[in-house]
């Protein structure tokens, strides 16, 4: 199994265990998930992080058990095995931004059973680091359809369906909190 850490910084030498920057409402005895940690996620589930680092974005992608109505609801004719999206006034930094993909040793981590995330709660130092300089083209390598929409607001909806949605940065989204 391979994991990884993506970055705007490209000279990271060592991960240090760090709360998480905002903490999120956690299952009882789950608290423990915004202390001190270092986070990894899986090769499969890479694509959530080729994005700067505050771009809202929703990834969505069919699980064995996704209804044939939600998926022809919310995926239309796509081919790809995960669709993503992002608000039109973040495409400009996604197209210029360069990222460093860290690859992290496995050992020292634990994995949540919550799409490809890993934790540790040691530091972790990286085995290597590789820029990442064409995000969109490195979506597309992984078959993520990049979909750019006015406003992220109406995907809301999509965490009531039988695929699988993952939001990140949500609160940098342009009315989401509204």
């Amino acid at each position: 199994m391979r994991l990884f850490h993506f970055s705007e910084d490209p000279a990271i030498s060592r991960f240090e265990p760090r709360p998480v920057r905002t903490p999120s409402r956690r299952a009882p005895g789950r608290e423990w998930l915004n202390g001190p940690l270092v986070w990894a996620i899986d090769e499969a589930h890479q694509p959530m992080y080729l994005f700067p680092r505050d771009c809202p974005r929703v990834l969505l992608w069919p699980l064995a058990t996704t209804r044939a109505e939600d998926r022809a609801a919310w995926w239309g004719q796509s081919q790809a095995r995960m669709l993503a999206y992002v608000e039109h006034g973040w495409i400009a930094a996604l197209s210029s931004a360069r990222l460093y993909r860290y690859e992290l040793p496995a050992e020292p981590f634990e994995g949540l059973d919550d799409a490809g995330m890993w934790v540790s709660r040691q530091a972790v130092t990286p085995s290597a680091v590789v820029e990442v300089a064409d995000l969109p083209a490195a979506l597309a390598d992984r078959d993520v359809e990049l979909r750019a929409v006015d406003s992220l607001v109406p995907l809301r909806g999509v965490w009531d369906t039988s695929l699988h949605a993952s939001g990140i940065r949500l609160r940098n989204a342009v009315g989401w909190d509204a």
